[in-house]
């Protein structure tokens, strides 16, 4: 069982103006991960209702099933509308499923063996799946090799200090963007004036590994031990932004596993990114050109 990559958390339905599309970050990441060749699995919770059964075969056919319960409350859904410039907004629906994913033997054993996990604060609104997702941290052992990411991913109101705070003692990389940056300068009083001293104020401060910042069109930074790697945007014809920051998260993570260098492992997590931007949905299958750059 060693060796273990999940995505831990919300499994939903996104709802856009062309029909609805699995997703949520952590079957995005798993998704994007595995087409790396590496062996993934989704921790999350669905209902037991059609939308649940047809969660479960999608996920099935991509090899992503993983610990998926089944509870007692309707399988996610998200409305998603597109701006002009394809920026999705989201209305995300309450007690969902996967607001209660049940910390079961299976799961703690799981925690055991994993090797990188990935993880948000949407998740954790409410209080069943917030204690889960921290006692599988817990449980998790650490080490160099292995990857506690916290993709922070805020949504709407469904985020706290209290939690922010909690995730970021446990995890070893932290992922940001601009817009969640000065969300969080504003949270915890980090008023330096600059983007690039509030990533190492939080790397510092949290002893983190990497801190991973996208701005968007502006380029994306990963900070890490003193070294800095910043790359521009590639200028690609956006069809939507869905999924994208998943599939950065995703290929990063994949690249560090893989063994290439940070500034390797940026350089294809901002291509496959830009990619997946240039696709309807956030689980497109990527080119062999992008894959084969990480050979396993």
């Amino acid at each position: 069982m060693d060796g273990i990559i999940a995505g831990m958390g919300e499994v939903l339905w996104d709802v856009l103006p062309e029909g609805k599309k699995l997703g949520g970050a952590p079957a995005n990441f798993a998704y994007h991960i595995a087409q790396f060749g590496f062996g993934s699995t989704v921790l999350s919770a669905v209902g037991t209702d059609d939308l649940g059964d047809e969660a479960l075969a999608i996920l099935r056919g991509k090899g992503l099933a993983g610990e998926i319960e089944r509870v007692a409350y309707p399988t996610g859904t998200v409305q998603v509308t597109l701006d002009e410039a394809g920026i999705p907004c989201y209305d995300i629906r309450e007690q969902a499923a996967w607001d209660h994913i049940p910390f079961t033997a299976r799961i703690e054993e799981l925690a055991r063996h994993t090797r990188c996990v990935c993880f948000g604060s949407l998740a954790q609104r409410s209080p069943v799946s917030r204690a889960t997702i921290g006692r599988f941290l817990d449980t998790m052992p650490d080490g160099a090799d292995r990857y506690k990411v916290f993709d922070i991913n805020l949504r709407q109101h469904f985020y706290s200090k209290e939690v922010i705070e909690a995730s970021l003692r446990r995890c070893n990389i932290l992922k940001i963007n601009d817009e969640e940056l000065l969300l969080i300068e504003r949270m915890f009083g980090l008023d330096t004036g600059d983007a690039g001293r509030t990533c190492r104020t939080l790397t510092e401060r949290h002893g983190l590994r990497m801190l991973i910042l996208t701005c968007g069109t502006a380029g994306s930074y990963v900070f890490s031990d003193g070294e800095v790697s910043f790359l521009e945007t590639p200028k690609v014809k956006v069809a939507d932004t869905v999924g994208a920051g998943d599939s950065f998260t995703a290929t990063f993570c994949a690249s560090l596993l893989g063994g290439l260098s940070l500034r390797e492992a940026h350089r294809l997590a901002v291509d496959v990114s830009a990619y997946v931007c240039t696709q309807a949905g956030a689980m497109p299958e990527l080119p062999d050109e992008l894959v084969k750059r990480l050979k396993r």
